[in-house]
């Protein structure tokens, strides 16, 4: 199938069909810097079709047995295994780069891990006189909500956590990015009964209507800390249960004791994964003087190997997704250099139409510059020096993120204890960036509420019932005459 078909069959799946409405709205290449396509653009009524059949189709859905409902899963991963040529070519469009496959195996893996997880039970306890257990039942529909920067594998884990448990759901994916998510829509078509998965796309008031509409009972989103508040401001006056992944500002804290380019190139590895557009991606690292300037030149080094621009072109970076978070970028590193910072490589936007900046290490910048505060979520990384390991500690949690940090040291021990200390929702030692879906995964402070993966990911998706059997007659009492 061509790009251009793929583009004219493209709409919205509610109640398992694909409709396409009236209304479009521009989807850019951040490559070009050009509108791509038109997208379906859902209106409040189809929002509210879509939520009335996922209510409709709760009811079987939640009645199915669970090993049907699983193995429907894996055949959902399985799909766009099989097809993710097409969402990739969609991809190359919304996202500027064809990493539409990386997703979508990974996508599978989550697919493959729910479909062989039975929801748990907890039992308490278990005597000749009484059962004490507590299991997972449906919240009721899924209002969940995905960002640009991993579209397809987070609208995949979303859709596999909730769908597992017995849930329906209701997806609204990026403005930005909803080309390959619709196409998902269409490759799951046939493959759930109808209703039991919606995808709508649309602006920011679909969301709201979304978050704020009497038929969503729980609101998965995944985005920004702002975005985050408001949700949970709203879904708490009405009582829906949320999870809210709202991205971090993770520090990684470097040892004197450490292989100094073994570490950097796994530091730049995790810094630069899609162009630094990733949540749990390190945004500054603090190093101990003794290594720093080693340390400084090895990340410096990989990268000036990296040139960014069009795939077309043999480059090694892709774009940043959006304009605005391009626009944001720019600025944040032009405001550290004018505060005295310097980058030791990259250090401005590499220009054209696309919407490409380069690998940027930046020195000289500290608590108090934005690029250090703030997320930047971009190819910036800022290096900072430290001479005692609790200043770099106190400088690590001195932020009202709390998502993820690492500790790299050749004493393990060591590194275990100080990785405790951070204040965040995942601490590794030797290691970051890591996630999988037999672990949970989340954040502490402004970086959200919840948990996706593992137990706690089970749990998030569901609401806990207490069960108490007595199991003898002889404590039933007729009701007094």
């Amino acid at each position: 199938m061509s790009v251009e078909e793929s583009l004219a069959g493209l709409g919205h799946l509610v109640n398992g069909k694909v409709v396409r409405g009236a209304g479009t709205f521009d989807v850019v290449n951040p490559a070009t810097g050009q509108v791509a396509a038109a997208c379906p653009d859902a209106s409040p009524g189809l929002l509210d079709e879509a939520v009335a059949a996922a209510r409709a189709a709760l009811p079987a859905w939640k009645a199915t047995p669970e090993a049907e409902r699983r193995e429907t899963i894996r055949k959902l991963g399985a799909a766009v295994i099989e097809r993710y040529a097409e969402i990739e070519e969609l991809a190359g469009l919304e996202k500027g780069v064809e990493m539409a496959a990386i997703e979508l195996y990974m996508a599978q893996v989550y697919a493959d891990h729910a479909a062989d997880t039975e929801i748990p039970v907890d039992v308490i306890e278990d005597t000749d006189d009484r059962l004490v257990r507590v299991v997972r039942k449906p919240v009721g529909v899924v209002a969940a909500i995905t960002p640009w920067n991993a579209p397809y594998l987070i609208a995949a884990e979303k859709v596999f956590s909730s769908l597992a448990i017995g849930n329906t759901v209701v997806l609204k994916p990026s403005p930005f990015t909803p080309l390959g998510t619709l196409k998902m829509g269409e490759i799951w078509k046939d493959l759930l009964p109808p209703g039991v998965l919606n995808i709508v796309a649309g602006g920011d008031d679909i969301g709201k209507a979304m978050v704020s509409h009497p038929g969503t009972n729980l609101v998965s989103f995944t985005g920004s800390v702002a975005a985050g508040k408001k949700i949970a401001s709203s879904a708490g006056r009405l009582m829906k249960n949320v999870v809210l992944e709202l991205g971090g500002n993770d520090a990684a804290i470097v040892l004197p004791d450490v292989d100094v380019p073994l570490v950097a190139q796994k530091l730049f590895s995790s810094a630069f994964l899609m162009s630094g557009q990733t949540c749990a991606a390190i945004k500054r690292v603090y190093v101990h003087r003794s290594v720093y300037d080693d340390m400084v030149e090895n990340l410096a080094g990989y990268a000036r190997l990296m040139t960014p621009g069009p795939e077309a072109d043999g480059a090694h970076i892709g774009p940043l997704v959006t304009r605005p978070q391009y626009e944001r970028v720019t600025e944040l590193v032009r405001d550290a250099l004018a505060g005295g910072a310097s980058a030791v490589a990259g250090g401005a936007a590499a220009g054209g139409d696309g919407f490409f900046f380069p690998p940027t290490i930046l020195t000289g910048a500290g608590a108090g510059v934005r690029v250090v505060d703030e997320e930047q979520f971009g190819p910036v990384l800022p290096v900072i020096g430290f001479d005692d390991v609790e200043d770099a500690i106190a400088q690590a949690n001195a932020t009202p993120y709390g998502l993820c940090g690492s500790v790299w040291t050749s004493d393990i021990a060591h590194g275990q204890e100080l990785a405790a200390r951070l204040e965040c929702g995942t601490a590794w030692v030797n290691s970051h960036t890591e996630v999988a879906p037999d672990i949970p995964f989340g954040g502490v402070k402004d970086s959200g509420i919840g948990r996706s993966g593992g137990r706690a990911g089970i749990d998030a998706c569901a609401d806990l019932q207490t069960q108490i059997i007595y199991k003898g007659t002889d404590r039933v009492r007729s009701a007094p005459a």
